[in-house]
């Protein structure tokens, strides 16, 4: 969705510009829009929802707390 008023600025702001400007401001939108973070809608992930039990959980959890949240400073 685009909001109208940044639409109808940034065309003005545009006009104003030589056609070398206006290309490289249209590559720098396509580079901000190809930049956007990708992923699943959190509405498609709710079919998920319950499907562990609270023992699986907890392992889950647990796995995560102590393979994950650990620092190595020899690693880098």
């Amino acid at each position: 969705m685009v909001d109208a008023l940044v639409k109808d600025e940034l065309l003005k702001q545009m006009e104003q510009l030589p056609p070398a400007m206006q290309r490289r401001v249209l590559d720098y939108a396509r580079a901000m829009a190809d930049s956007r973070p990708r992923g699943t809608p959190g509405k498609d992930l709710l079919k998920f929802a319950g499907i562990m039990t609270p023992v699986e959980a907890d392992e889950f959890l647990r796995g995560i707390e102590e393979d994950c949240e650990r620092v190595n400073p020899n690693d880098w």
